[in-house]
């Protein structure tokens, strides 16, 4: 993956970066926001976020914590960023059922890929440089007594069964294991580990984990009374009716590249809805308060251009995927609908943005048009298809048919050998494929 360092920077004094991330809407809740703002004025703090490998990838919800931590970075302050060796071996409990656990080694190699992600959005130089860190370093040698006479002794039952997702699986068939339950004091000890090892004083994290941080300031509030140490929250990103935002049509939008395509993931972003489209470019993008009231005006008055989603689109895959990549899947998505050169585009790219279209397979020789139409769902019957041609809404690789109901498609019009772009009207588009010798 590749992280572009090109993109506006915005970096506050240290001072205001607590204004720097409210504006932006990414303050939901700290532990005391007075003492907090005044620490964060007073010099460079050591702060961390803990990303745990339940998968080979991350996805975009964790660019929230990411993004977060470059901010602060780049307000004077130093980051440890986490990836849970150890507690990705437990995994943070769920409200539905108990998670499967994956191997030592499955797991070890998810740490190697998520660390692989998040290095390049952190500055590992200069006096405030960043440290990857790995809680498996602390844990594995740790025995089970010094586990419970060192760590748990600090924790109430009582307490962590009031934690929501605790109560839900206790009334559940599910139920709990005693694995998942013991989850918030092992990610409550990272946050003393790294308070001891880098005096650490700021964890920072998503609202919904908000339980498991200040499970973690308490016992450093019991274990070390003499440290000052803060929590501070970033809101749930949503949707306009209040859903979880990150997923589209196919699951969640990965930062893996073989996950989720540049092309794909530039898609989701030029797809956001508009009222939510500038509370996006806040939280996501590195741009200036100017330029997002520009943008905030052209989607009030000219939606239609779509100008902030387009901004948000290339910010963000060129954030994620370079500038390189951003500059492809734009002139791709451009190609598609006729507005670029589709045999201009590289193997690569062509394929990617037509995979997110539907699909039809037929074998290579020459078919009518009308067939093809309806093989690829663009027209519902032959009588549908011929209309469409006889109408003059028909077009093969961004070319007008002119051939009537006798049109053909053959290997000639193949792009790269593989893929012909079928479309019917402005917007229904489809991608036929011809295989075989």
């Amino acid at each position: 993956m590749t992280v572009s360092t090109d993109e506006p920077v915005t970096s506050a004094p240290a001072a205001n970066v607590l204004d720097e991330l409210k504006w932006r809407n990414l303050l939901s809740i700290s532990t005391d926001e007075a003492e907090l703002r005044k620490t964060l004025g007073s010099g460079s703090v050591t702060y961390y976020a803990g990303f745990d490998p339940t998968g080979p990838s991350l996805h975009i919800g964790h660019l929230v914590q990411i993004l977060t931590m470059r901010r602060l970075q780049q307000a004077g302050h130093r980051p440890l960023a986490l990836v849970g060796g150890a507690t990705g071996l437990i995994g943070d409990p769920r409200p539905s059922a108990e998670r499967v656990l994956n191997s030592p080694e499955v797991v070890a190699g998810w740490v190697e890929r998520l660390r692989g992600q998040i290095e390049p959005f952190l500055d590992f130089t200069g006096p405030n440089a960043a440290t990857m860190v790995n809680n498996l370093d602390w844990t594995s040698g740790l025995s089970a007594i010094e586990f419970l006479r060192d760590v748990g002794k600090h924790f109430r039952v009582g307490k962590m069964l009031a934690k929501d997702v605790v109560s839900t699986r206790l009334n559940s068939e599910a139920g709990i294991s005693y694995t998942e339950f013991s989850y918030q004091i092992l990610q409550s000890m990272d946050f003393l580990e790294l308070n001891k090892r880098y005096d650490c004083t700021l964890q920072i994290g998503g609202s919904d984990q908000w339980g498991n941080l200040t499970a973690g300031t308490d016992l450093i509030h019991k274990a070390r009374p003499e440290a000052a140490v803060h929590a501070l929250a970033t809101p749930l990103i949503t949707k306009a009716d209040g859903s979880k935002f990150g997923k589209s049509e196919g699951g969640a939008v990965w930062l893996d590249p073989e996950m989720t395509s540049p092309y794909a993931f530039f898609q989701f972003w030029l797809n956001c809805e508009d009222a939510k489209i500038i509370d996006y470019l806040r939280v996501f993008t590195f741009r200036t308060a100017g330029q997002i009231a520009e943008l905030e005006e052209s989607a009030t008055s000219r939606p239609q251009a779509r100008e902030a989603q387009r901004a948000l689109a290339r910010d963000m895959t060129s954030l994620v995927h370079g500038e390189l990549a951003a500059s492809r899947v734009e002139e791709a998505s451009k190609a598609l609908f006729g507005g670029g050169d589709l045999t201009g585009l590289d193997a690569g790219t062509l394929g990617d943005a037509l995979g997110e279209l539907p699909k039809a397979q037929l074998r290579r020789g020459e078919h009518l048009l009308v067939d093809v139409l309806v093989a690829a769902g663009l027209a519902k019957s032959k009588s549908d298809a011929r209309r469409t041609l006889s109408d003059g809404g028909a077009y093969v690789n961004n070319v007008k048919v002119t051939g009537g109901e006798v049109a053909t498609v053959s290997t000639a019009d193949l792009l790269h050998d593989r893929w012909i772009l079928v479309r019917r009207g402005r917007r229904q588009l489809a991608a036929l494929e011809l295989v075989g010798e």
